[in-house]
């Protein structure tokens, strides 16, 4: 590879007027159709998610399977060797930043949302294929074990599939940063006509679906905290109040750039994640949680193909689309937002690198998080301190408040998680609007910020409809019909992926010289025994 490559990489990017005008009419046309005819909306949203689950679940599963698989084969094969970018690239970002950046795009506000509340929920309703009762010793490893399942290794995989054959595409082929490009080996020049608009489009809508999602969650969460820490009642015009609040915060955001924005607001939000998850550690059930740590890690990888098999053939179906299903399909409709994210801030490592990086450093980080969070909960609601199985009954977005007012400095530690959680929805705003601007300026790796603007108020406005729509319900509908369009795309974009990187001269080295044919000649001659030397020898040394 050679320096060439840099220069062929799209900066500015021009305005892909065909994506943007199909994407923002069909996004602008759900959010008129939530807004006046909500019944209607929430009526189609039930439906179709009935029938997705019923009829592929078990597609779901599959695939969640085969982007995990596939990961750990590139990740341990040659292909690990070949650099995203040229052979003398470095990485742009430092690993710390790089780290925060990639946790802060990928789990950022789900992290806090379901850190108490699905340990407690598996804990007071465990999975009907395990057979466990409900609040006993075993309903509690069970509980952890499918909350770390839900949450390492197979959403990773998921983003790692989709950040590589990005990174691969842009940095080390000097395609345009769009995922269509990545499908030039499987669509040749197709990937830039009709073919590639409309996987572009299906993208966009997979990621303002799924963005919306984790930012109606981060919004039913500060309401709740709200109402907990000053005495303002959580109703519907405080949730949309908390989104054009936070909307507002992230269009300052934008205009900051990628380096002073989005990098310093996830390194902040990692460390607030951090001196939360000490406190509680500190203070909680510590002995407790040095158990839980590795007796979960245990179960889950023990019983992980077991978990990941599971589809409504010997399973209840109703619990898979409640639980794993719409975790797969979040991952999933999150991919080309996460994916595109992590693969514009990964230029400069090796394939190895980036993949290890990718499935283990966050995996880790989750794993710690709700052994520390969630361990900490099923102690307390074991012994009497706290009934949090009431707290989720009364609403998921109040169990981590719940925790918190059962440990010292209850009011400091909930604003706190308040910050946190708005400085992630902040984040996940400007990171996903980022990319949705990419994606609609053919690839632009900085697009132009009233475009990311104009996708975070969207975002926003798709956010607010869905929550009036139905809550969480109707949050969980849309992330699955939507992520069901792209996992064909992202089944087709690991088979071209495999396809370019098969040819990369790095997978193969150069073969060996092979010695000419009077080289061999002349070892020959030099191995034959001086005192029986070949017939033209012994003429010359004849005597004249």
């Amino acid at each position: 590879m050679s320096g060439q490559v840099r220069n062929r990489l799209p900066a500015g990017g021009r305005i892909d007027r065909s994506v943007l005008a199909l994407s923002v009419g069909g996004v602008l046309a759900v959010v008129a159709w939530g807004v006046l005819a909500r019944d209607s909306l929430a009526a189609f949203g039930e439906s179709g998610l009935a029938w997705v689950i019923d009829t592929f679940g078990w597609f779901f599963v599959v695939a969640a399977d085969a982007f995990l698989v596939l990961a750990v084969v590139i990740a341990a094969t040659r292909f690990g060797r070949i650099r995203l970018g040229a052979d003398d690239d470095e990485p742009e970002f430092s690993t710390l930043a790089w780290v925060a950046m990639m946790f802060s795009a990928g789990m950022g506000i789900g992290l806090v949302f379901f850190a108490v509340a699905e340990p407690i929920q598996h804990y007071a309703a465990p999975p009907p294929a395990t057979g466990v009762a409900p609040q006993t010793g075993a309903a509690g490893a069970t509980a952890m074990q499918y909350t770390l399942f839900h949450w390492t290794l197979h959403p990773w995989g998921i983003y790692a599939v989709v950040a590589l054959a990005l990174a691969y595409s842009t940095f080390r082929k000097g395609r345009e940063n769009r995922i269509s490009a990545a499908f030039q080996p499987l669509l040749g020049q197709r990937a830039d006509g009709a073919a590639g608009r409309a996987i572009d489009l299906l993208a966009v809508f997979a990621t303002v679906f799924g963005s919306a999602t984790s930012l109606g969650l981060g919004a039913l969460q500060v309401a709740a905290g709200l109402d907990l820490v000053a005495g303002i009642p959580d109703t519907t015009t405080v949730e949309l109040v908390v989104i054009g609040a936070l909307t507002l915060a992230f269009v300052i955001s934008a205009f900051s750039g990628l380096h002073r924005g989005i990098k310093w607001l996830s390194t902040t939000n990692v460390l607030l994640a951090v001196l939360l998850m000490l406190f509680v550690f500190v203070v909680g059930p510590t002995i407790y949680t040095l158990e839980v740590l590795p007796a979960s890690v245990g179960d889950y990888l023990s019983n992980l193909v077991f978990m990941s098999t599971r589809t409504g053939a010997f399973s209840d179906p109703s619990w898979l689309g409640s639980w794993t299903i719409f975790y797969w399909a979040w991952w999933i409709s999150w991919a080309p937002f996460v994916g595109t994210f992590i693969a514009r801030i990964s230029r400069g490592r090796t394939v190895r690198q980036f993949l290890v990086g990718v499935l283990l450093v966050p995996s880790g980080a989750s794993a710690l998080w709700f052994a520390v969070l969630g361990g900490s909960a099923l102690r307390a609601q074991a012994t009497g301190a706290r009934d949090l199985v009431a707290d989720v009954g009364a609403g998921t977005e109040q169990a981590l408040f719940g925790l918190l007012d059962a440990l010292p400095l209850a009011t400091l530690t909930s604003v706190l998680a308040m910050v946190l959680i708005a400085l992630y929805f902040v984040t996940s705003a400007d990171s996903a609007s980022l990319v949705l601007g990419s994606l609609t300026s053919r690839g632009a790796l900085r697009p132009h910020r009233v475009l990311v603007v104009l996708w975070g108020v969207l975002i926003g406005a798709v956010a607010a409809v869905l929550l009036l729509v139905g809550g969480l319900d109707a949050l969980q509908q849309a992330t699955i019909l939507v992520a069901l369009p792209f996992v064909v795309v992202m089944l087709g974009l690991a088979v071209a992926l495999v396809r370019d990187m098969a040819r990369d001269p790095a997978v193969h080295p150069p073969p060996r010289v092979r010695r000419s044919g009077l080289a061999a000649a002349v070892r020959a001659a030099r191995s034959y025994d001086e005192e029986d030397p070949p017939p033209v020898r012994r003429y010359l040394r004849r005597p004249r």
